[in-house]
């Protein structure tokens, strides 16, 4: 199942500042906020789906990507992202989003912990890489093995940071939920805010004796072989996200994600233009006077293809979709072959007799009027213009 527009979803141009953005959102998660819907599973949905809509739009990188490739350019093509989550989760794990939103809670009685206080999850910091591929890995899209240093949890104390795994009390603060709850009254009413315990950072208990491996800290240093499955049609600076395969983090959570963005190596043969290929073949006189048949590089091999008699300078060939793949959809480009004819520099005596004599022969007599022949300009337009 294909999803909605995010645009849409908040109900806001394409061209909408942040604060017109915001502004939407406040008023859609007040509209289908869980606490004022209670067991309604369309509303709970509509929640989820403008929260996501949000953590993009209201970020200028990740709305850039979105603008640019869609759904595709902030990892989500089709289903998951908040849909696969419950709404604890979501408050969890996203609570940054309604603080911004809400300024830490809900005004009117709502709770930014969905009326549940609960340990907040914490999350480990993403890593950031950059991996060089070239247009035929790029074409069919490729697995790569690629070895990084990170943190992992510690295996001698289940990345609790405490002796044995063991060695805890509960925290004092909060009595082992990991949040505190302040309620205050304003103009506007009651309004909850709850707010990871300063004493246990969350975590709801304290360490006795810390782990004499990881000295209490829960995660190690260590290389790890990663599997990067990279789809066809990735563009050079794109950004790939690899869920849960960046750092551990301290004492317990979910892992932070890896960050791959694209290089592109140069090609000996092709320029890249979107999903479009160019190639520069050259010609010999003769063989664009008379025609013959050449043969050119794709990115699959060698093809075949028939040079007509009297092929002209700066010609366009097409071979349909011979080019790359586009990102995240099945259409395909074209390879452009730019027709160049070779000038030799030197010459022999017997090959400048011959071109002596063909140099007042009429059919070697350019045309002066520009209606008998084509400019290149008029020919790059209607190629563009998708005419020729």
């Amino acid at each position: 199942m294909s999803k909605r527009d995010y645009y849409e979803i908040l109900g806001v141009s394409r061209t909408a500042t942040i604060e017109e953005i915001k502004k939407a959102y406040r008023k859609i998660a007040i509209k289908y906020h869980p606490d004022k819907n209670p067991g309604n599973k369309e509303a709970e949905e509509k929640f989820k789906e403008a929260a996501e809509a949000y953590s993009v739009l209201s970020d200028p990188e990740k709305r850039q990507r979105y603008d640019q490739f869609g759904h595709a350019g902030v990892g989500s093509s089709g289903s998951g992202g908040f849909s696969g989550m419950n709404m604890d989760d979501i408050f969890s794990n996203f609570s940054d989003i309604f603080g911004d939103i809400f300024g830490g809670g809900f005004g009117g009685g709502f709770s930014s912990g969905h009326s549940r206080a609960r340990k907040q999850q914490k999350k480990g910091s993403n890593i950031k890489i950059s991996i060089s591929l070239t247009l035929e890995e790029i074409a069919k899209g490729v697995t790569k093995k690629i070895k990084i240093k990170k943190l992992v949890a510690c295996e001698h104390c289940n990345g609790t940071g405490a002796k044995n795994g063991t060695s805890f009390r509960t925290c004092p603060t909060c009595h082992g939920s990991g949040m505190v709850t302040q309620v205050r009254s304003s103009f506007f009413g009651r309004v909850q805010t709850t707010s990871v315990c300063p004493t246990c950072g969350g975590e709801g208990r304290l360490i006795n004796e810390n782990c004499q491996y990881c000295h209490g800290e829960g995660v190690i240093k260590k290389e790890e072989i990663i599997e990067l499955n990279i789809p066809a049609g990735v563009e050079d600076g794109m950004q790939l996200r690899y869920r849960g395969k960046g750092n551990a983090p301290k004492r317990g959570g979910i892992n932070g994600d890896l960050i791959v963005e694209i290089h592109e190596k140069e090609h000996e043969h092709f320029i890249r233009d979107g999903e479009n290929l160019h190639y520069d073949l050259f010609l010999s006189i003769p063989d664009a006077a008379l025609g013959t048949q050449v043969e050119i590089p794709t990115l699959e091999g060698k093809a075949r293809i028939k040079i007509e008699p009297g092929t002209q300078p700066s010609k366009i060939l097409r071979l349909k979709g011979k080019g790359l793949p586009t990102y995240g959809r099945r259409d395909r480009g074209d390879l452009f072959i730019n027709v160049n004819v070779w000038i030799p520099e030197k010459l022999t005596k017997e090959e400048r007799k011959i071109l002596e004599k063909l140099q007042t022969s009429e059919n070697f007599i350019p045309p002066t009027k520009r209606n008998k022949q084509e400019s290149i300009f008029s020919r790059m337009k209607k190629y563009f213009m998708g005419t020729q």
